[in-house]
């Protein structure tokens, strides 16, 4: 299992009146948490797209909210890839709060899917090496 953990402060004009995150702000948090992920694999979403041929666009998004965030509060999302991509990589994340509280949880699927073709295509060879070692491979 591969395991990312990034934090950085929630901004006022993420907030709503009641001076608790926006719903629609985590799924900023969790692209956040997926693109540093990656790069601590040694790649990013540019040399994804630009070198490896590959976008990565959102199939589906399923969230539970637990408890608020508020305004200034340090977050800390976790990303976690549990399987093996194939076509498809599955992401759960979690959001804590300053306190070490889960307060939201996730799971993000993307689709792999060839920026010339317009088609869905398997892991690219150079990501799937970077998480085998997370899996045994």
């Amino acid at each position: 299992m591969f395991v990312h953990e990034t934090q950085f402060r929630v901004r006022y004009v993420e907030t709503d009146q009641m001076g608790y995150v926006y719903y629609g702000n985590y799924a900023q948090y969790f692209e956040v948490g997926r693109v540093e992920a990656i790069r601590s694999l040694g790649l990013t979403y540019r040399e994804m797209e630009e070198e490896l041929g590959v976008m990565m666009p959102v199939k589906s998004l399923n969230i539970k909210y637990l408890r608020p965030v508020f305004y200034d509060e340090l977050i800390t999302v976790k990303t976690m890839i549990t399987a093996m991509p194939e076509r498809n990589i599955n992401f759960h994340a979690e959001v804590y709060n300053s306190k070490g509280e889960l307060t939201t949880g996730a799971t993000i699927t993307l689709a792999f899917v060839d920026i010339k073709l317009k088609q869905t295509v398997n892991i690219p060879e150079e990501f799937k090496k970077r998480l085998e070692v997370y899996f045994g491979g």
